[in-house]
């Protein structure tokens, strides 16, 4: 929740919710582009040619496929295949997550396909015994990605 999508819109809800500190889970950071897993990603997409993106989350067997009102031509009808392919619902962003995330970033940047895969059930940080199951689900949408990335 580092990437340059509305991040101060990110701060506002996160610092109201209580997030205010570097913690496990919702802390935007100082500012958009801070920390070094962000600066790093955020580097290394834009030295490649990607066609769309997967950005892995734990919690709730859901795809998140658009960015506000940003929708990249066959974005839908490819999260219809993750979704078909993996057993998870197609979801908007509930809107306290909706910005400063990289499948923001990369959606607003590049208006390709974007998503963001919520796998797992339960509190993180989830059970290893959720893996192989996790896995059995996601394989799809990593072939699928990879195929529909090339094109």
């Amino acid at each position: 929740m580092q990437f340059p999508a509305s991040w101060e819109q990110a701060k506002e809800i996160k610092f109201e919710q209580g997030f205010t500190s570097p913690a496990p889970r919702d802390y935007v950071g100082s500012g958009p582009l801070v920390a070094p897993e962000s600066i790093a990603l955020y580097n290394f997409t834009l030295s490649h040619n990607f066609r769309l993106i997967l950005a892995y989350h734990t919690q709730g067997r859901v795809i998140y496929w658009r960015y506000l009102d940003f929708i990249p031509p066959s974005s839908y009808y490819i999260a219809e295949q993750f979704a078909s392919s993996s057993g998870y619902d197609l979801e908007d962003t509930p809107f306290s997550a909706s910005f400063a995330g990289y499948k923001d970033w990369f959606i607003q940047t590049y208006n390709l396909p974007g998503y963001t895969i919520e796998c797992g059930l339960g509190e993180n940080p989830l059970p290893i015994s959720q893996f192989n199951t996790i896995y059995a689900e996601n394989e799809g949408i990593l072939v699928l990605g990879t195929v529909l990335g090339q094109n």
